[in-house]
């Protein structure tokens, strides 16, 4: 996959298939836009994703919140999903006071040669924001592209929104989450040493510190699967900043697999959160800590057991 960033002066060639938007999360509504993009690869276009970085909510101080999918984690989903071309198109003073109709003429219809633009009914690009799908159409048959707009995706009478993504993550509620992005929601990062304490207690773990922007459930225990190398594992999750043997407010996302007794230091995991066990807590001691470890451990096998 080709990643364009950090510039505004880029070409594209060809016939391209363009979807416009922020995709954080990746849901399924911006699945449902991403797929109309693939399937005109059939018809010799490149698939072209376009957002803005930073985001615009961002940008203009609107939301401090963490991201559902940092950039890395981002990048990582469009190329599994077999888009062509990432554009991260820089966000600033300049590039954001960029008319509407200029940005449809000298970006889409000539930089990124659009032949089909696929976005969302809530569309919004151009100085104050007054481009929308409207005006998209509006030029279509003058620059010679085609536009598709994509109804949004319902679930238990809402529309799936990255903040309603975010409302359940926040809550720890991991199977609600699943079922708004289509998939499990990750934590990626690189395994790092820990402490060891986990080796210490009989149950070692693999460590991981995610990104300042990426946004975690609660602290806690969570059912989960870690997958490296094309492998998938069957694991408990810790996060949090293991109040018992830490007084650093460093949260981690540490994870047991069941039966792995190999070595993963450096390598690159994908962790799924699949199900809340219960809150974070603090032990008088390491007794005490090593046979809830156990209790939780015990309570994790027979949930994946029971999920086979």
């Amino acid at each position: 996959m080709q990643i364009i960033e950090s510039t505004e002066e880029f070409q594209i060639d060809g016939r391209n298939a363009i979807a416009i938007g922020k995709f954080d999360g990746i849901h399924k509504g911006h699945t449902e836009l991403l797929k109309h993009i693939l399937k005109q690869k059939e018809n010799g276009m490149k698939a072209v994703v376009f957002t803005f970085n930073p985001p615009a909510s961002v940008y203009f101080g609107k939301s401090g919140e963490k991201e559902l999918t940092p950039l890395l984690e981002k990048r990582r989903y469009f190329q599994n999903l077999g888009i062509d071309v990432l554009v991260e198109f820089p966000l600033n003073r300049h590039t954001a006071a960029t008319p509407a109709k200029e940005f449809i003429e000298r970006i889409l219809a000539g930089q990124m040669n659009a032949a089909y633009i696929v976005a969302g009914t809530d569309l919004s690009f151009g100085d104050r924001g007054m481009g929308n799908k409207d005006l998209l159409q509006e030029f279509a048959a003058k620059f010679n592209y085609q536009v598709q707009i994509i109804d949004k995706i319902t679930c238990d009478g809402r529309e799936i929104s990255s903040s309603y993504v975010r409302e359940e993550v926040e809550k720890g509620n991991m199977e609600k989450a699943a079922k708004l992005l289509g998939r499990n929601y990750t934590v990626t990062g690189v395994v790092e040493t820990g402490k060891k304490l986990g080796r210490r207690l009989g149950m070692p773990t693999l460590n991981l510190y995610p990104p300042e922007d990426k946004l975690l459930p609660p602290n806690g225990v969570y059912y989960s699967y870690v997958s490296c190398k094309g492998k998938r594992y069957n694991s408990i999750t810790n996060i949090g900043q293991k109040p018992t043997v830490n007084d650093m407010p460093v949260v981690s996302v540490e994870s047991y697999l069941y039966g792995y007794a190999g070595d993963m230091y450096g390598e690159e995991i994908v962790t799924e959160l699949i199900h809340f066990r219960r809150p974070e807590m603090k032990f008088r001691n390491m007794e005490e800590l090593k046979c809830q470890m156990e209790a939780d451990v015990e309570a994790g096998r027979k949930y994946h057991e029971n999920e086979i």
